[in-house]
């Protein structure tokens, strides 16, 4: 099935169903950025919100499309459930009752149906995200935090758990330059080719990879260092952010008394 067969499929299915009052695309589908590889994201508003018998209806029009593969029932979160079919298209669905879609707006849903013309109700977009200081904050001590822990590393020749650190930092500075964009629309994990500048991708492509040897982690926690603290503290300056001077001082400084290394920037 083509996903405008999949999205037809699931909406017959569930049109006339009793207790359902809308279908809509979210995600990519809702804001018009999908493409061949994007999963389909719904939001079904039922009368019993995400009940069991819901959780059944949309279990049912998702076989319509194919043989289930994967099924995750309200897992992780208690309205979502994730599936996948065997020619591995994705669907995820949020269930909700009508009076809990007051946070979604028309920006990012398309109705599919809406018996109750819950979409016309709703705000026209939400007011633009505003910088979560405390999160960047953590998440510069976090960087600094995992970088000192190279001593550690070097000193147990734990060069796998190295691999991992580098991981870590590489995810940080991902974050990183994705604030600096401040690119609408993030959309998923697999969506980082627009978040991010031709200049950001040069750097992340530049960096050494993350090798489970001595040296090669040393030189990978080195260059991502180099990479992200003073982008870092520029970011932090136009936010109005207090540095960690003194716990960047100290992680320098044993750094040095342990592996002889010397801040790189």
């Amino acid at each position: 099935m083509t996903h405008d067969e999949t999205i037809a499929t699931i909406a017959d299915a569930l049109r006339d169903a009793r207790g359902v009052r809308g279908l809509f695309l979210s995600g990519s589908y809702g804001n018009g950025l999908a493409d061949q590889y994007s999963d389909i994201d719904f939001v079904l508003v039922a009368d019993e919100g995400a009940s069991e018998a819901v959780a059944a209806l949309w279990r049912s029009a998702v076989e319509r499309t194919g043989e289930i593969v994967l099924w995750w029932d309200r897992t992780t979160v208690p309205v979502l459930i994730n599936a996948i079919t065997a020619d591995w298209t994705r669907t995820d669905v949020i269930l909700l009752k009508p009076e809990q879609m007051g946070h979604h707006t028309q920006a990012a849903l398309k109705p599919v149906f809406d018996h109750d013309d819950i979409y016309a109700g709703l705000n026209d977009a939400s007011p633009p995200a505003q910088p979560n200081l405390r999160k960047f904050r953590y998440q510069v001590e976090e960087f600094i935090r995992i970088l000192g822990l190279l001593h550690l590393a070097e000193g147990r020749k734990e060069y796998i758990n190295g691999v991992l650190g580098v991981f870590h930092l590489r995810n940080l500075l991902v974050e990183l330059m994705i604030d600096e964009t401040s690119a609408p629309n993030r959309g998923g994990i697999l969506h980082l080719n627009r978040l991010i500048t031709d200049a950001q991708k040069k750097v992340l492509t530049g960096l050494p990879p993350a090798v489970p040897t001595r040296a090669a982690m040393i030189e990978a926690h080195m260059a991502y260092a180099a990479a992200y603290l003073p982008r870092a503290r520029k970011r932090a300056d136009a936010l109005g952010i207090d540095w960690p001077d003194r716990f960047e001082e100290v992680t320098w400084a044993k750094l040095g008394a342990t592996l002889d290394l010397v801040r790189p920037y």
